[in-house]
């Protein structure tokens, strides 16, 4: 296991040029390696990092947060992106970063983080596991402050491909989001992509035109899955409390623009939730969030 420390977060010009490079044959990573998949390498990688209270308010607005003295509780992934995107742009990654999917996420706040607050990011990568849909991984985020663990997430991404049939779902269960009580509508707008890309740094294609889009397979632009979640909490941010672990699954995406409901329930323990199309009829993210306490 090799540690990679970075004095500043990695150029995510740079990064994205070589994400779409590697989408073309020859010019990126490999999927096969002496006949065989390679794995992903076992580098842990490593940031100092501090958020910009300037960002941090760009960031609220577009996402729906009240601006306070502590940071929204998805911020923390933000800070830590571009660890995720340059090890999925490494030439030792097996596959071409444009075409992975992220399937779900989930968030431990340990309490809250100060805007400001220095933090010591490090993040590592699972091996790849077989998904019915082809070969998953997480991405493994932790952040420290004064070597105090404050915040933790978990990250899945699936390659889509041959797939295992038998292998099983992970992570809690979720609820449909099809079955809980709506509680509003939100009226996305066709630059919702491109405003969320500007404040994240998460300027993937399939987000930011419906050109772009259309050459991954998608009728027009689709939200940021980490977007939806934050949103989701800033509905519930009032409910949050200190520390909590929130989870959710990424369903069908969300074209843009579009209409959506978000829909909660109360139950032992936290909340559910979920986000589905304005008709009822489509699910788009299924969310649980568990209280400490």
């Amino acid at each position: 296991m090799a540690t990679r420390r970075f004095d500043s977060p990695p150029s995510s010009v740079g990064i994205y040029a070589r994400a779409l490079l590697g989408a073309i044959p020859g010019t990126g990573s490999l999927p096969v390696i002496g006949g065989r998949e390679s794995d992903i390498p076992d580098d842990v990688l490593e940031l100092e990092a501090t958020a910009d209270r300037e960002r941090v308010a760009d960031y609220c607005r577009v996402c729906g947060f009240t601006l306070r003295s502590t940071l929204p509780p998805t911020y923390p992934h933000i800070l830590a992106f571009p660890l995720h995107m340059a090890m999925v742009t490494d030439r030792r990654f097996p596959y071409s970063a444009a075409g992975l999917v992220h399937i779900s996420n989930s968030i431990t706040q340990k309490r809250p983080i100060e805007v400001g607050e220095p933090l010591e990011l490090r993040v590592r990568f699972t091996k790849l596991e077989p998904h019915p849909k082809g070969k998953q991984f997480s991405m493994i985020t932790e952040a420290r402050a004064g070597g105090e663990l404050v915040w933790e997430s978990t990250s899945t991404t699936l390659h889509r491909g041959r797939g295992d049939e038998s292998a099983r779902k992970q992570g809690p269960k979720l609820p449909d989001p099809l079955k809980l009580p709506a509680s509003s509508e939100w009226k996305l707008p066709g630059d919702l992509g491109r405003r969320y890309g500007a404040v994240s740094g998460d300027r993937n294609p399939i987000h930011l035109y419906g050109i772009t889009a259309k050459a991954f397979g998608f009728p027009r632009a689709i939200a940021h899955g980490m977007w939806t979640k934050a949103r989701c909490l800033a509905a519930l941010e009032a409910k949050l409390g200190d520390s909590f672990t929130v989870d959710v699954r990424f369903l069908r995406p969300i074209l843009l623009p579009g209409r959506v409901a978000f829909a909660s329930e109360e139950s032992e323990g936290g909340i559910d939730f979920g986000v589905r199309s304005a008709r009822g009829d489509v699910p788009h993210l299924a969310g649980r969030l568990t209280l400490d306490g």
